[in-house]
């Protein structure tokens, strides 16, 4: 947390949300070299150079200084609005230019999706797990649509990115974590060009397979 307070105080003065995303790389790697994490990456050149969504699976609280630290690409992340109540987490959030949405009533959700899909289309990269939360062990959980129909809406592709390696190195969380290395994959871009939001299910899954692809255990069967 220590560069917690200073990256939300950069989003009061750089508005465009660069310097508290700088700052937030720099604390991913530094978390991560003083657990002793080495991150390996692969795929690089897969990159769009344009705006895009970057769609990870979710072992462990682990995953959040990886993707800061190493995926190799600016980006915001898409967080439940909820978040903006948390001490200096949702300051950070909130002044960095990341991206809340509703998950309650259905009118406000898809409003703010829509919104989601505009801040992308405008040329914002973003992250998402859209497992909906944490693994408790190293298979994937079925990928939920709503991030794909955020893609299709923006017309961006979905870059699957892999995380392998993540419980091997904290098992049961950051506190029993240990030494070890990670490796980070960027797959090609799928894109979305004239799909719609009724081809959102089956993006989810092909990107699923794609993240799984880089994966040393299989993933659940999809649901």
């Amino acid at each position: 947390m220590g560069l917690g307070v200073p990256s939300a105080l950069s989003g009061v003065v750089d508005r465009s949300g660069h310097t508290p995303y700088r700052l937030a790389r720099t604390w991913g790697r530094l978390c991560l070299r003083t657990w002793g994490v080495r991150v390996v990456v692969k795929g690089a050149e897969h990159v769009p150079a344009g705006p895009a969504v970057y769609a990870a699976n979710h072992g462990s609280a682990l995953d959040i200084p990886i993707l800061f630290g190493y995926l190799p690409a600016e980006f915001r992340i898409i967080h439940k609005r909820s978040l903006y109540l948390a001490p200096i987490v949702g300051q950070y959030l909130y002044l960095g230019g990341h991206i809340g949405v509703h998950r309650g009533r259905p009118f406000e959700a898809r409003r703010s999706l829509e919104r989601a899909a505009a801040r992308i289309r405008s040329g914002t990269s973003v992250a998402v797990f859209p497992e909906g939360t944490r693994s408790p062990d190293a298979g994937v959980r079925p990928f939920k649509r709503g991030s794909f129909v955020i893609a299709i809406q923006a017309g961006v592709p979905v870059v699957p990115v892999s995380l392998a390696g993540v419980k091997d190195v904290a098992p049961r969380g950051l506190l029993f974590s240990h030494p070890g290395t990670v490796t980070l994959t960027v797959h090609e871009p799928q894109a979305t060009h004239g799909l719609d939001a009724g081809d959102a299910q089956a993006l989810a899954e092909r990107v699923r397979a794609a993240v799984c692809g880089a994966l040393t255990l299989p993933a659940r069967a999809a649901s």
